[in-house]
This record gives C-alpha cells, sequence and structure tokens, in this order.
C-alpha cells in the first residue's frame, strides 16, 4: 500500500512562508499605488493669445479645477501626487512678462492631493485637459489660461498702424495734407491720426476708437504744427510745412496714393509643447522658423506694392503652440492677402535635402513624399496639444477648411512658383515645382496660402546653414522677393476690409 506525502513547497517554502512573501509583496504594491504619480517635467508657455501650464507624469493626473473671479486665481487639485522638487519648480519658471500669470503657489492640500493655485494678471477663462502620450511625451495634464477678452488680430494690427503715425508724426516727416478724401474719419482726429494716410483701409475702424476717446482740443493740439494741417486757429501755420518736405517727397507722394494695406499673414510652424523636427546637433525646427519670419516680418513692415504698405501679421511671435485651426482663424480674421507657413522639417535619413513648397490639393497629393508630409504636419494639434472637449464650434470649423476653392489654389501655386524661384536662386531645391498635398493649415478658402520647407533640418549641412544668421539673412531676402514677384503679377484686390 503506497503512502501519499505533502508536495513540497517550491525552493524549500513552507506554506507559512509563501503567505508571509504573498502579503509582503501586497503590501509593497500598496505602498507603491499610495506613491501616486510621478512628475517628468513641469513646464510653463506664456504669450499673448495664452498662458499654459504643463504637468508631465508617467500616469494620468486626476484635476479638480476652481476659479475664482476676484481676484482673479485658478485652483487646481491634483489627486494621486504628492509634492517634490519638480512641482516645487513651477514656483520659479512663472516669467515677469507673462501677460496672463502673476505668480504660483504649490502646497500639499491633503494626503495625496496637491493644490496649484495660479494667481491671475487679467480675468481669465481657464481650460483643463488632459493628453495622452504621444512623440517624446508621457501623460500631460494641462492648463490653459485665455484672457476673458480674447486678444484680435486685427486690433493689434491697427495700435501698430497708429504707433507708426505717431512715430513719423513726431518726427514732421509726412504733413497731413488738407483735402479730403474717401471720408473714413468724419470726427477732428487727433494728431497721430491726420498723419496717418489719409486712405488707410483700417481708418474706419480707427474712427470708431477715436469716437469712443474724447478728442483733445484745439488748444493743445495746436502745439504741434509740422504734424497737424487741419487746425484752422493758426491759419499762417501752413508755411513751415515745407521745409521738411524735399528730403521725404516721394514717400508722401506714395503715402497719399495708397488705397488699402496689404496684409501677409506669416505662420512659423510649431512651438510650445510642440518642437517640430530636431536636427543632428539639437536644432529646433520651432525655434529657427520662427527667427526666419521675425526677419521677413521687418521686411514686409518696410515695404510698399505700387504704393500701399504692407503689414506682416504672424500667428505666433514667441514660443507658444498654435493649433492648426487657429492659424487659419487669424489669418482670415485680418482678412489676410497671402498666407505663408514657415517650416524646417526632417526625413528617416540625413540624405534628404533642399528646399520645398507646397500648396493645397483638392484632388490628392502630387507625390508620396508629399502625403507623407502633410499627414506629419497635421499631426501638430495632438502633439502640442489640443482640447478637443472645449472646441464647441470645432464642426464649423471642420466645415470651413473643407471650404477650399479652385480659385485659392490656383494662386497659391502662382504664390508657390514664384518663391520657389527666389529660394532655388540662393538654396537647394528639393523639388524644381510647387508640390500639392492636404494640409489643413493652408486651407483658408479665400486666401493664397503656401507651406515653405526652407531645408531639411535631419541634415546636418542644412541645419548648419539653419543655425547661420547670414544663411536665414539671404532666406528672407529670397521669400520678400518672391512676395514681390508675386505680386507684380497679380495686383491685390482693391477691397475695404471689415470687421
Amino acid at each position: 500500500m503506497s503512502k501519499t506525502y505533502p508536495t513540497p513547497a517550491p525552493f524549500g517554502l513552507s506554506r507559512r512562508n509563501l503567505l508571509q512573501a504573498g502579503s509582503i509583496v501586497l503590501l509593497l504594491g500598496r505602498q507603491h499605488i499610495a506613491q501616486g504619480a510621478s512628475i517628468v517635467a513641469v513646464r510653463i508657455w506664456p504669450a499673448p493669445d495664452y498662458s499654459r501650464v504643463t504637468l508631465e507624469s508617467d500616469i494620468p493626473l486626476t484635476a479638480k479645477p476652481v476659479f475664482v473671479s476676484s481676484p482673479p486665481r485658478l485652483a487646481v487639485d491634483v489627486e494621486g501626487l504628492d509634492l517634490n522638487p519638480a512641482l516645487k519648480e513651477l514656483v520659479a519658471k512663472v516669467r515677469p512678462d507673462d501677460p496672463n500669470i502673476a505668480s504660483i503657489r504649490v502646497g500639499q492640500f491633503a494626503p495625496g492631493v496637491v493644490r496649484l493655485v495660479i494667481d491671475l494678471k487679467q480675468e481669465a477663462r481657464p481650460q483643463v485637459f488632459t493628453l495622452q502620450p504621444i512623440a517624446p511625451y508621457k501623460h500631460r495634464l494641462v492648463l490653459d489660461l485665455y484672457p476673458a477678452k480674447a486678444v484680435d488680430p486685427l486690433e493689434a494690427l491697427i495700435s501698430e498702424r497708429l504707433r507708426d503715425a505717431s512715430s513719423v508724426g513726431s518726427t514732421g516727416a509726412i504733413a497731413a495734407a488738407p483735402t479730403p478724401h474717401s471720408g473714413l474719419i468724419t470726427t477732428p482726429p487727433p494728431a497721430v491720426i491726420a498723419a496717418a494716410p489719409q486712405a488707410d483701409p483700417l481708418g474706419d475702424l480707427i474712427a470708431q476708437r477715436n469716437q469712443r476717446v474724447p478728442a483733445p482740443s484745439p488748444a493743445p493740439v495746436a502745439a504741434a504744427p509740422a504734424v497737424i494741417a487741419q487746425a484752422p486757429a493758426p491759419a499762417p501755420r501752413p508755411a513751415p510745412a515745407p521745409a521738411p518736405a524735399p528730403r521725404p517727397a516721394p514717400n508722401i507722394a506714395t503715402s497719399q496714393s495708397t488705397d488699402r494695406i496689404i496684409i501677409v499673414v506669416l505662420d512659423p510652424g510649431h512651438g510650445g509643447e510642440d518642437p517640430g523636427a530636431t536636427g543632428p546637433s539639437g536644432l529646433r525646427e520651432k525655434d529657427v522658423v520662427l527667427k526666419v519670419a521675425h526677419l521677413l516680418r521687418e521686411r514686409i513692415n518696410n515695404s510698399r506694392i505700387g504704393g500701399s504698405p504692407m503689414r506682416a501679421v504672424m500667428t505666433r511671435d514667441a514660443d507658444f503652440f498654435v493649433p492648426l485651426a487657429t492659424r487659419v482663424e487669424k489669418a482670415r480674421r485680418v482678412q489676410a492677402d497671402l498666407f505663408i507657413s514657415i517650416h524646417a522639417d526632417a526625413f528617416t535619413t540625413p540624405a534628404a535635402r533642399g528646399a520645398s513648397v507646397f500648396a493645397l490639393s483638392e484632388r490628392g497629393a502630387s507625390s508620396t513624399a508629399a502625403r507623407w508630409l502633410a499627414n506629419k504636419e497635421n499631426q501638430a494639434d495632438l502633439v502640442g496639444g489640443l482640447n478637443v472637449g472645449g472646441m464647441q464650434d470645432r464642426h464649423v470649423q471642420r466645415m470651413l477648411l473643407d471650404m477650399s476653392t479652385t480659385a485659392q489654389i490656383k494662386d497659391s501655386l502662382k504664390l508657390g512658383t514664384s518663391l520657389l524661384g527666389e529660394i532655388g536662386g540662393m538654396a537647394k531645391l528639393h523639388k524644381a515645382r510647387v508640390e500639392q498635398a492636404g494640409f489643413a493649415v493652408l486651407k483658408a478658402p479665400d486666401i493664397p496660402s503656401v507651406l515653405v520647407e526652407t531645408a531639411f533640418i535631419s541634415n546636418p549641412e542644412e541645419e548648419a546653414k539653419l543655425a547661420s544668421a547670414a544663411y536665414r539673412d539671404q532666406l528672407a531676402d529670397a521669400l520678400m522677393r518672391g512676395i514681390r514677384n508675386y505680386f507684380a503679377h497679380n495686383p491685390p484686390l482693391a477691397r475695404s476690409r471689415s470687421v
């Protein structure tokens, strides 16, 4: 008769030892859970459009925001988190010139709960949302702080024009002509308005602003005889006006013939949470294209086309993220004449090189590479961090982006050909003709729009060129010549602008 023996525990452990080991594992697991998430990085992106605070962690974070209007501040309780040095860094990351955030306070509100209190400089519309891991990022908790009064790009454009008129008037370079022209300004304007071109297409908006602000009395205004020609009191005053005229005479003539402002929207790609492509030595696309855009903006603002002044409007003029649809919306808001998106792409191998220009396509991409690039650029919202849940009008925006017309694409191809010809004179081209693909950022239905790939930042030689200030100057000069050539054959429409 055989005997049955108990099966020995593996590795010489008794049942009691196994139970004890299991208890230890459970305790360790509970301790790990109690520790919660680990903060990988914290970032703050200040901008006039909005300021963004990002907490990046290894696991998803849960937040409960509460906004207090007086004084304006946002309190956010982040659960599953303990106060650590990374979170304390937020306090020091707030910049004095941040237009929205005054300061940030961080503290352990309760076990496993950290409270952030963001003191604001003005009323805000906060948005709090999370993003799934993508590209180089893990889980992100995003706090977007939009001003209660959104920044109006047309308002900013008017302010620039007023500053320009004021600076010109203070030097006495341009005297206001007494003859009426187009009747845009119906009330006696301040000195700076009198110095502005009389047929300024933004004149009606400027007049509206002046009607809301009491105009200065004639007595103090008469103290600037070189600028004001409308003041009736000092009748003999017109005599000094011709004195400075011989020096800027050609400019005066062109200013009087102005019938509109030519607006070019410059769109530096990526920004903020979205660095774009990165070169072998670490040069980031978002940084180099912003520098090129700044250089081109200077050239545009100092240029005229057929006597009409030009003005550049940038979708971003600092390091912050702008959603693709918002870039298009900004261009349409100012009724832009042209839209130029500036990039510096990368490829899977460093051998790819050369500049390219792309326009929109109604039917499909003109090449496999163009399709690949469009798909890559259209993912910017995913990397940069778009609050999809907060886009109440996303269906309207989608409909807007799908309204592209054949005429817009035809004009975009003309613009692209002009730019490509000038770039080819100072740099190697990747393709000798304008390519086409479904870039979301080019889908403004009434604005000729192109995307310029200045070079392949993944190519060591071209990365070195993009890092050179001299090369960026040459590139900005080529783009400016391309814009001029386009308008030489396609004069801007004489249309009035309205908001």
